[in-house]
């Protein structure tokens, strides 16, 4: 077939392609395949002891018996109008207080803290440290744990790289290692510089304490507009990212501080607001495939009585709608919070279940159409993160999750084409 351009011609016509998807490829490594926790719970860091876990799971499960001793007491509490829905959500609720009550713990010395003197706050910083290492040896930790400091503000940030030197120090100094999926949460972060000097603190820890290189994960907390758009127009979320030189894990989203600072008025700060969701879809888009996970904010009413129910309802929703924009994590600040967390999530993915097992299996069929929807490779990858977070979240069992056609290291290897290949379809 003739052509017009010789070899050399494509050449010169290519040169600094390949350097550019290698930083396009740098930049966006994808999604990443590690659990992502359905939830952070924070609680005051003066507050903390290695039993707390345990704690919080006996007094959820002691609201749900109160105030839904039934599948149908909790179906109207929340709306489920599907009664064998609501039996499998609450029986697998259940078992998920008493298996694993907290997926992330965050120990709070900020808002949840308060302004205390130098010496307590030191104080507190070691004390709970040593209560982690201790639940460390005990294994009573969540999955998941982290600290949160004070702002890196003017007044505040030479407490805030204190707290996170003591803490760290203490808690390596008694435990030997870092806990499981630890991170350090920096709140109010209005530019990178706020990150950087954090992600300087982490490395020079990390060598004075002997700790390998990058362990120390940063979390944001994206609770202002400042973030969101710089002074020039454009997204700041990639810069704070780039910033933490590989160590930011997750991007939170705070509602209260952004909505304030954005004009809403209290009575109207919620998780809800059309606001909230301009900079939960900018988050989002920001962030995609850069492998930084996304975690929602908190609802605004807790589930203390007489008002449980109605707190209930509230909080179900926000998570469905959460879910249902692709946040797949959130804030939880009371023990009664997490029974609508998990039934919010679980009933989420158990509804979802049967239409989407069966588009992945008539994939693998080789049909090109499941009912009228047409499902292509990037579908399949979907497909495959729906299934690998039901499953981590314990919405459904892998036996069901191989009722796809996928074997359990197809579901943890994250990577539909892979999977593809690997059968060569």
């Amino acid at each position: 077939m003739p052509r017009s351009l010789s070899p050399r011609d494509l050449t010169a016509i290519t040169a600094g392609l390949g350097a550019a998807n290698a930083r396009f490829a740098k930049a966006y490594p994808g999604e990443s395949i590690s659990r992502q926790p359905v939830h952070t719970y924070y609680t005051g860091a003066h507050l903390f002891d290695s039993a707390m876990p345990a704690r919080l799971g006996a007094a959820a499960f002691a609201a749900l018996h109160e105030h839904a001793p039934t599948a149908r007491a909790l179906a109207r509490a929340l709306g489920l109008q599907d009664s064998s829905l609501a039996e499998a959500v609450r029986a697998r609720v259940i078992d998920k207080l008493k298996r694993e009550p907290v997926e992330d713990l965050h120990l709070d010395f900020e808002d949840g803290y308060g302004t205390r003197s130098d010496s307590e706050e030191d104080g507190h910083a070691e004390s709970s440290a040593e209560q982690v290492a201790r639940g460390m040896a005990d294994k009573t930790l969540p999955p998941f744990i982290g600290i949160r400091v004070k702002s890196l503000s003017k007044e505040l940030h030479q407490r805030s790289l204190r707290t996170i030197d003591i803490f760290v120090t203490a808690v390596v100094k008694a435990a030997k290692r870092l806990p499981d999926n630890f991170a350090i949460v920096i709140p109010k972060v209005m530019t990178a510089a706020h990150v950087t000097v954090v992600a300087k603190e982490c490395a020079a820890l990390e060598k004075k304490l002997k700790l390998q290189r990058g362990s120390l994960r940063l979390d944001l907390m994206i609770e202002t507009p400042q973030p969101l758009i710089a002074p020039d127009g454009s997204c700041a979320l990639r810069a704070l990212v780039a910033a933490g030189q590989g160590r930011i894990r997750t991007a939170h989203f705070g509602i209260y501080d952004y909505t304030a600072l954005s004009g809403i008025t209290a009575a109207k700060q919620h998780l809800r607001h059309p606001l909230c969701d301009f900079a939960r879809q900018l988050m989002k888009t920001a962030l995609a495939q850069s492998g930084v996970m996304i975690s929602d904010g908190s609802s605004h009413v807790l589930p203390i009585a007489p008002h449980v129910h109605e707190a209930w309802k509230i909080h179900f929703d926000d998570v469905t709608h959460s879910l249902t924009n692709g946040y797949y994590q959130g804030w939880d600040l009371h023990p009664a919070q997490l029974p609508t967390r998990y039934a919010a999530v679980y009933a989420f993915y158990l509804k979802a279940r049967p239409a989407a097992t069966a588009r992945m299996k008539s994939f693998f069929d080789k049909a090109a159409k499941a009912g009228a929807v047409f499902d292509d490779a990037a579908t399949g990858q979907a497909l495959l993160n729906f299934f690998a977070r039901a499953l981590s979240s314990g919405a459904i069992t892998i036996e069901e999750a191989k009722q796809t056609g996928l074997t359990e290291s197809e579901l943890q290897s994250g990577s539909f084409p892979q999977i593809l290949a690997a059968r060569k379809l």
